[in-house]
């Protein structure tokens, strides 16, 4: 990568990792915190109170993915952080649970994700997108892991209002990085005028190999969310590990889900074997589904089934917006990604919402069955799907990205 791509590529994952953390830190904690709220016992206002962030996102993706193909990328990426940053504030100062609600929304509604995956595509050149998309994901998973370990502790000295003011500067911080840190913006990149004319959201989901990559998030997050529903709870019953000690089995088992897939990510993009590796991918998590589904009394076998989830999952969900990213019209970038975005936040909405219904009413192992299934369903879908190849250099010069059926692999 050059100096300006690595520049790019760092500080904006630097921006998710901020975002992120302040988001994870939450988890955790919460539902304790809640209980000592007005109105807190009410558990559905809770889980409200948890979900009300993924509803706006959900809500909001494709309108801010588009307000960046005409407006640009760092003005709207700036105006999503004040967003989350007010939210964060806001629901520091919640004495009530609907005030915490209020909070959430409004941190939800600065969904920046498709305005910073289309920046962080128009910066990177084709053959380096891939390893810039799997740095933003392997940033996000760091974060995850060490707001694991973070924050019972800071819960512990500064209370929920003060992870929530922290949610806020961390936001504030991003700013700053994105206004002092991140590359400008190319000249002439965004043209409200050639936007106007050339972006045509119609044509992004009529598009049948975005569409696939669609269903693919959809169905990743729809998997990871519900058997979260479930893993949680077969290790403390297989394992004897109290919940506050999960960490120590995620924080190793991400880690070295890192280590494993850099090598699938390096030999995709060095042979040109993307389409093979993302295959294999889904092929090992639909395995992981029906080992869950068979092993949930085998504490080893847990532990190993979840270093397998997250070896196809951290591939998977770096390989998706690089593919989305090369697949989309130039000029509709975030359009596409914000519908990607979109399909991501419903995923997450329902498989925690089918994960739950299926465990209260026919158990755990059928979670693992209708995630199995969807997984295989995306897997025929994308047996098919059309992957451009890597660009070509002449002289030392990229060519560009090339539009989708000139070189590609069926």
């Amino acid at each position: 990568m050059s100096p300006l791509e690595l520049r790019a590529t760092l500080s904006l994952a630097s921006i998710f990792a901020l975002r992120m953390l302040g988001l994870f830190l939450i988890l955790p904690v919460f539902a304790v915190y809640a209980s000592h709220l007005k109105g807190g016992g009410n558990h559905t206002l809770v889980g409200l109170a948890l979900g009300a962030y993924g509803l706006t996102q959900g809500m909001l993706q494709i309108p801010y993915g588009m307000a960046s193909d005409r407006y640009g990328r760092k003005r709207i990426i700036v105006i999503g952080l004040a967003l989350f940053a007010l939210g964060s504030f806001v629901a520091a100062i919640g004495g009530s649970i609907h005030l915490i609600i209020v909070g959430r929304a409004m941190q939800g509604a600065g969904a920046i994700s498709a305005p910073v995956m289309a920046f962080l595509a128009d910066m990177t050149r084709e053959q380096h997108r891939t390893k810039a998309m799997a740095l933003v994901g392997s940033s996000i998973g760091m974060m995850f892991a060490l707001s694991m370990v973070g924050s019972p502790l800071l819960y512990r000295y500064i209370g929920m209002g003060g992870i929530f003011i922290l949610t806020g500067v961390l936001a504030l911080i991003a700013i700053w990085v994105v206004i002092g840190v991140v590359p400008k913006e190319s000249a002439g990149h965004h043209h409200a005028e050639d936007h106007a004319e050339g972006t045509r959201f119609a044509d992004v989901l009529r598009n049948k190999e975005l569409l696939r990559l669609d269903l693919g998030i959809f169905s990743l997050h729809s998997v990871q969310m519900a058997i979260f529903v479930v893993v949680p709870l077969a290790m403390v019953s297989a394992g004897g590990i109290p919940v506050d000690e999960h960490w120590k089995i995620y924080l190793p088992v991400v880690l070295g889900s890192f280590a494993l897939m850099i090598p699938a990510i390096i030999y995709a993009e060095k042979k040109d074997a993307m389409k093979p590796v993302f295959l294999a991918a889904i092929g090992l998590m639909a395995v992981v589904q029906l080992g869950f589904a068979f092993s949930l009394h085998n504490f080893p076998a847990l532990v190993v089934l979840l270093l397998g989830f997250f070896v196809a999952f951290n591939i998977l969900e770096a390989s998706l917006p690089s593919l989305v990213s090369r697949m989309a019209p130039v000029k509709a970038k975030g359009a596409a990604l914000g519908v990607y975005n979109t399909m991501q936040s419903l995923g997450l909405f329902f498989g925690g919402a089918a994960g739950g219904w299926l465990m209260q009413n026919h158990g755990r192992t059928p979670v693992f069955i209708f995630g199995g299934t969807l997984i295989c369903l995306w897997g025929i879908a994308a047996a098919s799907m059309r992957v451009p190849k890597r660009v070509q250099r002449r002289g030392g010069a990229d060519l560009g990205d090339g539009a989708l059926g000139d070189g590609v692999a069926r």
